[in-house]
């Protein structure tokens, strides 16, 4: 971002301003359609990755976008440090290949792993040097990469054998779920490490984790909000932003314990009553439905935005610690019309 728009967004954050604005996720599910690009060319290209992100900041000057320069392969990036397979598309996201799809092997798979190096393994070092060498030409147009992110451990794991497998194995064999989780949650923090190092900008960490809305409240306490909390202890000085656009709501009243500053949720759930769940301190991205942008007339946009704002308002009585967005990333096929629809709705 521009240091207007990073001191802008953490004014948000701390709650001095009731000034709304619209923030969206946006990485490569939306942004290569968008700007007529290939998925591959938007990867593997870093002059089109470049250009992609200055047609949206050019398109649309207003939004703040999230986190912004994202170097990513989608959700192929941090499993692919375990040898992971993916399989690369033009017009779609990487397809990540499971490790094991038998649930026999899965011990023995783990007892294997090791945390990979985000300096050596899988696609990790290519995304790190993709920032460091586009470091001088940010600076040329005084932009900054303020916030990087990470899948969460949860996620992570998810994506080195199947939601189904993590989920069973969680239940059946907590001890081999518990050594999994603590590989992937440190290579967690050594993925944002690597990056605030490599950065040297970057004031902010962006965690996304959707898995941790599969669980009951009693094995979000045992399986899932120990590993989250480990990562954002892990940067203390950070503003800390959490995504999980699952529409179970039951980890809402542990955001406060996590300490983070923004969080982005479900358009399933009223805003009204999020509001109520997380505390007053958290600021919140959302909430319209994101397949609106892409399915729906701008009028309709603009109607769902006002909703949530009015809503928002009557829980909150401000605009304060809002940010309006979709319930969850951009979707593929989001217009420029419903876009400025929700740029209207703040206006």
């Amino acid at each position: 971002m521009t240091k207007s728009k990073w001191n802008k967004f953490k004014s948000i954050i701390k709650g001095e301003t009731d000034e709304l604005h619209v923030g969206l996720i946006v990485d490569s599910p939306w942004m290569p359609g968008y700007c007529e690009v290939s998925t591959i060319d938007f990867y593997a290209q870093p002059d089109i990755w470049f250009n992609s992100y200055m047609k949206i900041k050019n398109d649309f000057p207003d939004v703040l976008f999230l986190p912004d320069w994202w170097a990513e392969h989608g959700m192929a990036t941090e499993p692919s440090g375990f040898g992971v397979k993916f399989s690369f598309y033009d017009d779609n996201l990487p397809a990540v290949h499971h490790l094991s799809k038998d649930m026999d092997d899965v011990e023995d798979l783990i007892d294997s792993l090791k945390v990979p190096n985000p300096k050596k393994d899988g696609l990790m070092p290519l995304l790190l040097n993709l920032q460091k060498n586009m470091k001088p030409k940010l600076n040329e147009i005084g932009e900054e990469i303020n916030i990087v992110s990470a899948r969460g451990p949860m996620t992570i794991a998810a994506h080195m054998f199947s939601v189904t497998e993590l989920l069973t194995c969680a239940k059946v064999d907590p001890d081999v779920y518990h050594k999994l989780l603590k590989i992937t949650t440190q290579l967690c923090k050594d993925w944002l490490s690597a990056q605030l190092e490599t950065v040297g900008t970057a004031e902010g960490i962006l965690v996304l984790d959707d898995i941790t809305g599969f669980f009951s409240k009693a094995d979000y306490e045992e399986f899932a909000h120990p590993y989250l909390k480990e990562v954002f202890a892990a940067f203390p000085e950070s503003i800390k932003l959490f995504h999980n656009d699952t529409a179970n709501d039951i980890s809402y009243t542990y955001m406060q314990d996590l300490n983070i500053d923004l969080f982005n949720f479900s358009h399933e759930n009223n805003i009204a009553n999020v509001r109520k769940q997380v505390g007053d301190k958290i600021t919140l991205l959302g909430n319209i439905p994101p397949m609106s942008l892409a399915r729906n007339t701008p009028e309709e946009v603009y109607t769902f935005a006002k909703e949530c704002v009015d809503n928002y308002i009557s829980a909150n009585g401000s605009t304060k610690h809002l940010l309006l967005s979709i319930g969850g990333g951009t979707p593929m096929g989001a217009t420029r019309e419903n876009i400025n629809a929700l740029i209207k709705a703040v206006s």
